[in-house]
């Protein structure tokens, strides 16, 4: 059994964000040299996701429209004020709902140094509070 760990910084490019990830994660199953287990990608930001789902241009917008709808900019948000634990004006509460929604990680099973997903699956990185340098992890636990 063997592990691999690997860190990738991601640019975002607008306030909310969708980027098909999957390359960097194939890639990053290539690097391992591990055939067979699970791979983990945790985002290491608390207004970003992680997500796996379809590579549509009409989905990605109809996501980021369905948090807009959850989760309006405009409400009475508790962390839309001064944060006596850090000292700064909390003004970002619903990039952090939005986030908690979607989730911060998922976990792929690995077989035969391919990703066991559905032939119109691909994995997501999702930016609520953006454009920002943001990072992720991939874990891939296995063997060769």
């Amino acid at each position: 059994m063997r592990t691999y760990i690997k860190h990738i910084g991601i640019q975002t490019n607008d306030f909310q964000d969708i980027i098909n990830i999957t390359d960097y994660v194939k890639q990053t199953v290539k690097e391992s040299r591990i055939t067979s287990g699970i791979l983990y990608v945790i985002t290491m930001h608390t207004t970003t996701g992680i997500t796996v789902n379809e590579d549509a241009e009409c989905i990605r917008r109809d996501i980021l429209t369905l948090f807009r709808r959850l989760v309006p900019e405009e409400g009475d948000y508790r962390h839309a004020r001064y944060l006596d634990f850090n000292g700064r004006l909390g003004v970002n509460a619903p990039s952090h709902l939005r986030s908690v929604i979607v989730g911060n990680h998922t976990v792929i099973p690995l077989q035969d140094s391919k990703l066991v997903v559905g032939q119109r699956q691909s994995v997501f990185f999702l930016e609520f509070d953006g454009p920002q340098h943001r990072e992720l992890v991939i874990t891939i636990i296995g063997e060769n």
